[in-house]
């Protein structure tokens, strides 16, 4: 392990700041107030008896199949088994009522009522009255009926469950000296579903995506027939459908790439760090608890100066970690203390550095890595040609309020949909910062210029992912693994999510522009792909003016077909949603188009003239900081002369 300052008696930059204008608590209040958010609903894993349950042991040659009850005969062992298995086997803390009735003798007589105390794909554990166990251990087996709750268990699982019969496993007393019995599915929870619902949402969501594409297309033809009427304006409503359309065709026909098993290049992982005490450990531990070579995998954290406790935590963690045998994590886990708050870039340069192996993986602070993100992520790299890859990213945090779901299908959607599309072309625009891959070489040869970038004379301080995209793209190949995935915490407030959308459009202002003095040198479609999406957006506020505001003031007429569009729009990415995942969170899709129209489009327009700005807004950062103590002076001077 490496350290570079303990910054455990100096002054946090908050108080450093809040020092310059006096009343440090004052400052401070008001930070805390800024970035306020609720608190998050996440799915709540059953722990492991091991720290690290999915990193292979040395010597033993574990092959982390599932342990929980799968025979081993039901498949040929290999990677993609092996993570349904994983995905299968992994339990979660619930607290349902079920009903259980207990069958003997092809009849079942007895009947109760208890509660869940955790379930998994392949079976499920109960607290039973003492006086059922004897009946429940000599049965035949058992029915069971209860409902699983959004947020218990992963997205596509929420629905009621009747009649599923299940076996006596074993019984147990729990920490609370409560009398429990494990039960195994006759058939995995996944098949249950499936047989009882999902073929037939299927079916429905397939069958309403025809029509939505076909009303699309015909809305277009209208558009042609009238072109010559005006234009500019059908012209942009042309464009806008076939960027969308093509993207979801495109992405209909990606493929991740298969995983190789003899594909392990080293691989470090670096997380930088800034103000995230509350997740930087499930962070951590996800990273070093990869099915991967322990040899070939490294982990390096580097903090950004934090304000908060995030040393601490990362110290903590770290100390853990290496009290775990067998796994050599004190000489695979690594981290770095900066002595001022010089950026995520710089963060992330300087864990390049430290990097010993050939590959690098970024991570942010508060998003949590798959089991097999790394050994997917790598795969493309067989290709020679790829200086990047993405990994997908879902959203963690999806059930604690309308918020979250409506960013949770955005989400799969861009990734699954969008970022596949542009993957299929070898040419993904953004490598996300939750999770991707770079070749080392690439981003130490880029590392000069990419902190020290600037944009009409201003330096640039986010768009980091973006921004390492154009410099990777303009030379080699860039793309997605749908198959890597990590899941992220997102806002759950408007004000910080504002504030984080409006952040991204800038940078993405900025690096599209950037991108679009190369793009037309790669594979054709992809570059027309690119710049009807670089002109979409960008016109469509104007576009938005013109027909709700314009056109019903100046002709009196009402703009029926130009909202039927925008419906339609949105149905088709709640509809894509639910073909895709089977989740109860496609309707808030259709929310997220429709706020977009009424609210986020017309960030695009601020963000034209104040892509200089530097703040995060939803963390503070140097600049954020300085931005609170610039408006609390000006409010003070306002006071005084009032």
């Amino acid at each position: 392990m490496e350290k570079k300052k303990d910054q455990g008696n100096t002054p946090s930059h908050t108080e450093k700041s809040a020092d310059i204008i006096g009343g440090s608590e004052e400052i401070a209040e008001a930070i805390k107030n800024d970035i306020t958010s609720k608190e998050d609903i996440l799915l709540q894993p059953a722990v492991d008896r091991r720290i690290l349950p999915n990193v292979p042991d040395k010597g033993k040659k574990r092959t982390n199949v599932d342990r929980r009850g799968i025979s081993e005969n039901m498949y040929n062992e290999d990677y993609a088994v092996s993570r349904e298995k994983g995905e299968t086997g992994q339990r979660y803390i619930v607290n349902y009522k079920i009903k259980i009735k207990i069958v003997k003798n092809g009849e079942s007589d007895i009947n109760l009522t208890s509660n869940c105390i955790d379930l998994s794909g392949s079976g499920i554990s109960c607290g039973i009255p003492a006086k059922y166990r004897q009946s429940i251990e000599n049965s035949d087996g058992v029915v069971l009926s209860f409902r699983i709750e959004p947020g218990t268990m992963p997205e596509g699982y929420e629905m009621k469950i009747k009649n599923l019969k299940a076996k006596w496993v074993r019984t147990y007393t729990n920490k609370s000296g409560e009398i429990c019995c494990a039960f195994q599915f006759d058939q995995l929870l996944a098949q249950y579903v499936y047989k009882n619902r999902q073929f037939y949402m299927l079916a429905v969501a397939s069958a309403f995506m025809f029509v939505i594409c076909s009303f699309i297309i015909l809305l277009r033809t209208d558009s042609v027939l009238y072109f010559s009427f005006n234009k500019m304006l059908y012209l942009y409503s042309i464009l806008a459908a076939t960027f969308l359309l093509t993207r979801y065709l495109f992405g209909a026909f990606y493929r991740p790439t298969p995983i190789n098993p003899h594909f392990t290049p080293g691989v470090t992982i670096i997380i930088p760090c800034f103000n995230e005490e509350k997740w930087i450990k499930r962070t951590i531990l996800s990273c070093v608890n990869q099915d991967y070579p322990t040899d070939k995998l490294e982990v390096v954290v580097v903090d950004d100066c934090s304000n908060d406790n995030s040393v601490e935590k990362i110290k903590e963690t770290i100390a853990e970690l290496c009290n775990e045998q067998g796994y050599d994590v004190k000489n695979r886990i690594h981290y770095h203390i900066q002595e001022s708050n010089a950026g995520k870039r710089e963060a992330l340069a300087v864990g390049a550095g430290m990097a010993k192996h050939g590959l690098l993986v970024f991570v942010d602070s508060d998003s949590f890595l798959d089991p097999f993100a790394v050994r997917n992520i790598v795969q493309p790299f067989q290709d020679k040609k790829v200086g990047g890859v993405s990994g997908r990213t879902d959203v963690a945090n999806t059930y604690t309020n309308a918020l979250t779901k409506m960013q949770s299908v955005r989400y799969y959607i861009a990734f699954r949909m969008l970022k596949a599309a542009e993957g299929l072309f070898n040419a993904v625009t953004c490598l996300s910062g939750p999770l991707s891959c770079y070749r080392k070489d690439l981003v130490l040869k880029y590392s000069k210029s990419w902190l020290g970038q600037t944009f009409l004379g201003q330096r640039a301080t986010f768009g980091d992912d973006r921004s390492m995209t154009n410099f990777i793209l303009r030379s080699h190949r860039t793309d997605y693994q749908d198959s890597a995935v990590c899941s992220t915490i997102v806002p759950n407030t408007y004000k910080i999510f504002l504030r984080q959308q409006m952040r991204w459009k800038r940078s993405w202002l900025r690096e599209s522009l950037i991108a679009a003095t190369f793009m037309w040198k790669k594979e054709p479609f992809m570059a027309i792909s690119f710049y009807m999406g670089l002109l979409v957006p960008m016109l469509a506020p104007i576009i938005v003016v013109y027909n709700l505001i314009y056109i019903p003031l100046s002709h009196r007429v009402f703009p029926l077909t130009f909202i039927i569009g925008i419906i339609m729009m949105a149905l088709l990415m709640s509809v894509a949603q639910l073909i895709l995942r089977r989740s109860t969170t496609w309707i808030y899709g259709i929310w997220f188009c429709l706020y977009y129209e009424a609210v986020l489009l017309w960030q695009m327009p601020i963000a034209w003239v104040t892509f200089w700005k530097s703040t995060w807004g939803t963390r503070m950062t140097s600049a954020d900081i300085n931005a609170i103590i610039r408006k609390k002076q000006k409010e003070g001077i306002a006071n005084g002369k009032k």
